[in-house]
């Protein structure tokens, strides 16, 4: 029998599939599922007292993040303050920061005094100036560091926050590890 030459044979090509897969959303149902249900619990077990701990805690944790956002805030002020040249490549970061610091704030209570203006506190200095290098570089240098620490101590806190605070807080890390980009290497 004469060997049979055969034909290539062309299978089509798949078109590339826009969005997740039919897997992927389903583990991502599931697992969303599973979540909801570790963090929610499945019976109302939890006391009144355990609810304000935890949003005592909660509170106290935005406090603290809101905090050291208004410390970085001061640390660009006072930069661009010993260094005005740099003041122009400091300022959409120095923007960024600011709005961190309002994003992260505690939402003021409805019973709260209306005199009180929110943003006077939350731009309020701290209470020592930081120390600024006489040298631009290491001015940046130094600007770079209390990013990387701030950005480092709100991924931990990660581990400590409610699921909303946690996306938030890692939201603002990211930022802050792009700013240390930036202020390092991209600049």
């Amino acid at each position: 029998m004469p060997e049979r030459k055969s034909e290539p044979v062309c299978e089509p090509v798949p078109a590339p599939v826009s969005g997740p897969r039919r897997r992927s959303l389903l583990a991502g149902a599931l697992g969303s599922c599973g979540a909801a249900a570790v963090l929610s619990g499945c019976s109302d077990d939890g006391s009144a007292a355990e609810r304000a701990e935890r949003s005592t805690a909660a509170r106290r944790l935005r406090e603290r993040s809101a905090r050291d956002s208004r410390a970085l805030l001061a640390r660009y002020d006072a930069t661009a303050e010993a260094h005005p040249a740099l003041a122009g490549l400091l300022a959409p970061l120095r923007s960024e920061v600011a709005e961190h610091a309002d994003a992260l704030a505690p939402p003021r209570a409805s019973g709260a005094s209306p005199s009180a203006s929110p943003s006077a506190s939350r731009s309020r200095p701290p209470e020592r100036p930081p120390q600024i290098p006489d040298d631009e570089g290491q001015a940046l240098a130094a600007l770079a560091d209390a990013e990387r620490r701030t950005a480092d101590a709100r991924a931990a806190a990660l581990l400590d926050a409610a699921p909303e605070l946690a996306r938030l807080l890692a939201s603002v890390a990211a930022a802050g590890a792009a700013h240390v980009y930036l202020l390092t290497e991209g600049g």
